[in-house]
């Protein structure tokens, strides 16, 4: 650290040689004027002249000195304020003024290396986010867009910029299921469109910015990533398939080729029914074992009737007790009350298997606003995290220990074969909400056709 007398001693140094330079040329007038000036008054008088007007040009031109360098420092701080950090200040003195000057420069090339960090941090983070696939949209706290990065563009906005535009307009403009799982919290959701399904993924986070509330959107498209999965979830079942099976009909070409020998030998006919049974129990056991795969991939087409809510639902109940959300429509649902009961007894059966307090499982049904009807089961239990969530809808995937990962794929697969479609939400405060969406009844149907 500096010591403040150096600094001092200068300013001093230097107003006491103008006292001195003053002071001499005083005396030097006085001499003058004494000389050729035989009054005393005279000679006081150009001693005085002299003095004041040396004192009176060396008082100006400090005075000038100084206001330039306040001036100076004044722009550079305002070239602060306006985020300028290129401005620097010629220091010519040994003053005080220049130290402030020498400080002012040094502060200059702190900030400016400082801010050069920060923008190329911000460059690369661009780059970064603009380089993605998954959609990111930052809105303020008035609910306009930020920030969008570029599959943002592509995916909500037809490659148009966002920036500046109300986020719910935004949302207007594309799908419904779109906009109802953006607006929630972290969701699983298909879209059909050009006679496909679409499985996106969105999360919704909030926090303050500059003292500001902002809330981040991303959401990602897991088709293909899904379908790489399904790929190798449908490879890992065919080993386990082809173990099984291995497993089963090793001992049973053993017995065969055992029974093959009693047949031979009369006195051993005994052991004719022990075999039977060994065999008989690994048959059972085989047929159970494909008969899990089979339900999901035969499940049959569904054949639609109109089928009374309150029935329907006491039915289910019966099956797996839920507390039922408010009061179901008064006009029958359109769908196949067997399927859609195999539906909800999955969700309760998973919402009972989470770890949720049993007055916490509930369910819902009311009328959508295109004639269709929304089922929605929620729970308080351990809820998904975003790998499970990820996977939740792949076949055979699990994350308990003794499930099948069927559960969800067909659930999924019910609803779409009936056109509708199945979503996975985290709740606030833990749990999950899971929406199944079932379209009205069309306007022309065989019965009615009759």
């Amino acid at each position: 650290m500096k010591s403040g007398v150096p600094g001092r001693s200068r300013p001093a140094l230097l107003v006491a040689v103008l006292v001195g330079l003053q002071a001499s040329l005083a005396a030097m007038a006085a001499l003058l004027a004494a000389l050729f000036l035989p009054h005393p008054a005279a000679v006081f008088f150009a001693a005085a002249l002299a003095g004041g007007g040396f004192a009176a040009w060396a008082v100006h031109r400090a005075q000038r000195r100084g206001e330039r360098a306040r001036q100076a420092l004044r722009d550079g701080v305002q070239s602060f304020r306006e985020a300028d950090f290129s401005v620097r200040l010629a220091v010519t003195g040994h003053d005080e003024l220049s130290e402030l000057m020498a400080v002012y420069n040094q502060m200059a090339d702190a900030l400016r290396a400082g801010h050069n960090e920060v923008y190329q941090r911000e460059l690369l983070l661009d780059t970064i986010l603009q380089g993605t696939p998954v959609a990111i949209v930052l809105a303020g706290q008035t609910g306009r867009v930020v920030f969008a990065n570029r599959a943002a563009r592509e995916m909500l906005g037809t490659g148009r910029r966002l920036e500046g535009r109300p986020f719910d307009d935004v949302l207007a403009a594309g799908p419904a299921q779109m906009r109802e799982a953006v607006s929630g919290g972290d969701a699983l959701f298909t879209i059909g469109r050009d006679g496909d399904e679409e499985t996106y993924r969105t999360a919704r986070r909030s926090f303050h910015l500059n003292t500001q509330r902002h809330t981040l959107f991303m959401v990602e498209r897991l088709t293909p990533e899904l379908r790489r999965r399904e790929v190798e979830v449908w490879k890992k079942a065919i080993r386990v398939m082809n173990h099984e099976l291995n497993n089963s009909l090793a001992p049973i070409r053993s017995l065969v080729h055992s029974a093959r020998h009693v047949l031979g030998r009369p006195e051993h006919a005994h052991r004719l029914e022990g075999i039977f049974e060994t065999l008989e129990d690994r048959a059972t056991h085989l047929t159970a074992f494909l008969e899990g795969y089979a339900r999901f991939a035969r499940l049959p087409r569904p054949n639609p009737q109109e089928v009374p809510w309150r029935e329907f639902l006491e039915e289910v109940r019966g099956l797996c007790a839920f507390r039922l959300e408010g009061t179901p429509p008064a006009p029958p649902g359109w769908f196949d009350a067997t399927q859609m009961q195999q539906v909800l007894i999955n969700l309760l059966k998973n919402a009972y298997e989470s770890g949720s307090a049993p007055e916490e499982i509930a369910l819902s049904v009311h009328r959508a606003a295109d004639d269709g009807c929304v089922l929605r089961v929620v729970d308080r239990g351990r809820g998904m995290d975003e790998e499970v969530m990820g996977r939740a809808l792949l076949p055979f995937y699990s994350s308990k220990a003794s499930g099948t990962g069927l559960g969800l794929p067909l659930c999924r697969e019910i609803l779409e074969a009936h056109g509708g479609r199945l979503r996975l939400q985290a709740r606030a405060g833990g749990g999950l909400e899971v929406t199944c969406w079932l379209p009205g009844r069309p306007a022309w149907t065989p019965a009615r056709a009759r």
